[in-house]
């Protein structure tokens, strides 16, 4: 996303807990901060992308970002973080006055490169329309609704994707049992109702058994749980996603934590061993 923005002729100030990952980007033309105070200095706009809501909080108010932001500046957070987190801190902030918008995306490190990222956006109308031309390297911006709505549906993507991920892991383990090719079978679907993009990327992952983590289980999980929560608190049962969720903390207790969320395969494996490599 970084790239996508200084291509674009924007200058951009980077800084990462991980001081490693935000040297990396200095060649491409990024300023990089010591701090994260340091990196807000003066910016017009911040992106936050971080693990939890503990870290945006952290880094916004822990670390100083926020106290170094003017008046009239943008925090676009693209983290997926509790809807309820996201407004308080959207409330913090305008006590600064400084405006926030919750806009986590959906596409993984492909979608980011190629610039074709979903971005689910929850905030000020008026604000979301005001960074259209920040927004454009990125992807598809969609307004969603007020403060924590852009969590809300990021949630509801993610639960579409992991229980997608299930049911397409859960299909190689059967075509395989009952003497089909995985590969084949793939190819086979391609174009029908069950054609998706978790079907071509993720699909040829578990043909190819490449599960370096482009979406770690781990975070898969971690979304899937506040996916979960926000339904307690609005009195909903989701079977499906309890279900997909139990095969992910299985699977993430077993070893499985830092490896891609279509790697869910192993552990179905696991469960069925005569198949599987």
């Amino acid at each position: 996303m970084v790239r996508r923005l200084l291509a674009a002729g924007f200058a951009v100030t980077v800084w990462n807990r991980d001081g490693s990952k935000a040297e990396a980007l200095a060649t491409d033309g990024a300023r990089v901060a010591a701090t994260a105070a340091e990196a807000a200095q003066g910016a017009d706009i911040v992106f936050t992308m971080l693990s939890d809501g503990n870290a945006v909080g952290d880094v916004l108010f822990g670390q100083g970002a926020a106290e170094a932001l003017k008046p009239g500046a943008v925090v676009v957070d693209t983290s997926s973080i509790a809807p309820k987190i996201a407004r308080a801190h959207a409330e913090k902030l305008a006590e600064r006055g400084i405006a926030h918008l919750d806009a986590p995306v959906s596409g993984g490190t492909v979608g980011a490169a190629a610039g074709t990222l979903a971005i689910m956006v929850g905030g000020d109308a008026a604000t979301v329309e005001s960074l259209a031309e920040v927004f454009a390297p990125l992807g598809r911006v969609t307004h969603v609704g007020p403060s924590g709505a852009g969590q809300v549906c990021k949630l509801a993507n993610q639960q579409i994707v992991a229980v997608t991920i299930g049911a397409l892991a859960e299909a190689m383990v059967l075509v395989e049992a009952g003497g089909a090719s995985r590969a084949a079978f793939r190819d086979a679907i391609r174009g029908g109702f069950a054609e998706s993009r978790i079907l071509d990327l993720h699909g040829a992952r578990m043909v190819e058994r490449r599960f370096e983590p482009g979406g770690p289980s781990r975070l898969q999980l971690k979304d899937l749980d506040t996916a979960l929560a926000v339904a307690a608190d609005l009195g909903l049962t989701l079977p499906l996603t309890s279900d997909v969720r139990e095969a992910f903390a299985g699977f993430v207790a077993g070893g499985g934590a830092e490896l891609d969320h279509s790697a869910l395969l192993l552990h179905l494996e696991a469960q069925n061993p005569k198949t599987g490599a």
